[in-house]
């Protein structure tokens, strides 16, 4: 008799088993494969000069591009006290515990404990008739439940909080990039906000000499008093001129301070003159950035969390093959509860279809395609502003070095105006309009001539950070 059985419960899980496999057949959940990227990277950078070399400038080290001691003490210290890069390595953590919880979805859940039940039974009824009304039960009970992964549910779910993760280290690794070409704008701000006040106070110094010298001219009788006053206002323009620049300084160290995590504080640093960043300009290909860029990786990896996403929603309208054990101690008596006779156990398998349930699958199932649909229009997005500022950069970067030798020959040009306007003043041959004018416009120039050495290392620097230099 007990054979019999035997067979009957083994043809049973036999057929509980083909059952499922041939629901499997219906449903397979699909392998992500990136989408086709060729009309997106076409063309991205807008250049006549076309990358062919794989190789770009952001898989320069930042210790390698940046060769300023003190620059380098900054970014080393901001990484380390950001509080951006604090509050990413946050949401990493959390990330990676969600991503761990994924894995562990193939194995079952166990839980085990005592319990102690009371019944009082109606005097009336069949059982309390037998026992006087109550029935005390203790029992130790263990409880095993294990769901088959047939159709690969469990393992899509893994893959959907192994890109949440990867997603929470790119972005990261953003936050990195961001915040070293955040540092090294804001430092070079700093040398060009220097070399600003430098020009100023020579021209201080000079126009305050001009004050002396137009009053000795006036009291010889070759220019009026108008000539004295417009140079005396000339003078106090760049004396405001220099406290704006010093406000610029204070308020500049202050944002510094900040991307270092710092109270606000003065800081040390060498001269604009001195900057130089020796490193090829190279672009690489444009598929590049999909392995450089953290905002694009992230953003793919949005994708794969979302297509795995539809996996487990597509896979929730066929049934589930669970596998529920339990056993324990059972008894009456509590002396009795810890004996050979009181263990019991219970081995229950069955297939779960899902038939009325409010439209809640359905929803879930369109609300993933919805969801797939938009990461996937953000991917490509996002690799499209990552060309375009790409783009920007590498023009900004080509213009303001066409731009600084223009900036120079006219620095040079107006000094030589300055001069010769001074000389024929003195002779009585020039108009102190003239020698005003010719002041003020080499005071601009030479402040110009600042900004553009500023914008070329800035454009450098962003180009840096839109090819996705600096987090590694």
């Amino acid at each position: 008799m007990k054979s019999i059985i035997k067979h009957r419960n083994f043809s049973k899980g036999v057929l509980m088993l083909v059952v499922a496999l041939t629901l499997q057949s219906c449903f397979v959940a699909k392998d992500y494969a990136r989408p086709d990227l060729e009309t997106e990277t076409e063309a991205l950078y807008r250049t006549d000069n076309l990358p062919t070399d794989s190789v770009s400038i952001a898989d320069v080290s930042w210790k390698n591009l940046f060769s300023d001691q003190y620059l380098q003490q900054y970014i080393e210290e901001g990484l380390q006290n950001n509080m951006d890069v604090r509050i990413a390595i946050q949401q990493m953590i959390a990330a990676e515990a969600y991503a761990k919880q994924g894995k562990a979805g193939f194995m079952p859940t166990l839980s085990v404990g005592p319990n102690y039940t009371r019944q009082e039974f109606s005097k009336n009824s069949q059982f309390g008739a037998l026992f006087s009304g109550g029935l005390d039960t203790y029992d130790v009970t263990a409880n095993l439940s294990w769901e088959a992964d047939i159709w690969r549910k469990i393992r899509s779910n893994k893959r959907a909080t192994q890109a949440a993760y990867l997603q929470s280290v790119a972005g990261h690794q953003a936050v990195k990039t961001q915040l070293i070409s955040s540092i090294a704008n804001t430092y070079y701000n700093l040398l060009a906000l220097d070399a600003q006040l430098e020009v100023t106070k020579q021209t201080i110094i000079t126009r305050e000499n001009s004050v002396t010298t137009i009053k000795a001219l006036k009291d010889a009788g070759q220019v009026t008093q108008v000539a004295v006053d417009q140079n005396i206002a000339q003078y106090n323009s760049a004396k405001a001129l220099q406290v704006d620049i010093e406000t610029a300084i204070f308020k500049t160290e202050n944002t510094l301070s900040i991307l270092l995590g710092k109270s606000p504080q003065n800081f040390e640093r060498t001269t604009l003159d001195v900057q130089k960043i020796d490193q090829e300009i190279k672009l690489g290909v444009p598929a590049t950035l999909l392995s450089n860029r953290p905002d694009v990786m992230a953003a793919e990896y949005g994708l794969i969390q979302s297509f795995e996403l539809t996996n487990v929603a597509n896979s929730n309208f066929y049934p589930s093959l669970t596998l529920t054990a339990s056993g324990g101690l059972q008894s009456l008596q509590l002396d009795d509860l810890f004996n050979t006779n009181s263990l019991f156990a219970n081995l229950v398998g069955g297939l779960t279809q899902p038939l009325l349930n409010q439209r809640k699958l359905k929803t879930q199932k369109e609300v993933a395609l919805a969801n797939q649909e938009r990461s996937l229009l953000n991917f490509k997005k996002t690799l499209l502003v990552a060309g375009g500022e790409v783009s920007n950069a590498l023009f900004s970067y080509e213009a303001e070095t066409r731009k600084y030798g223009f900036r120079k020959n006219e620095v040079e040009a107006l000094r030589t105006a300055e001069a010769n306007s001074e000389e024929l003043l003195k002779s009585g041959y020039a108009n102190y309009l003239d020698l005003l004018t010719a002041r003020e416009s080499v005071l601009n120039a030479e402040l110009n001539i600042i900004n553009s050495q500023l914008q070329q290392l800035v454009s450098i620097v962003d180009l840096y950070e839109a090819l996705g230099g600096g987090w590694r």
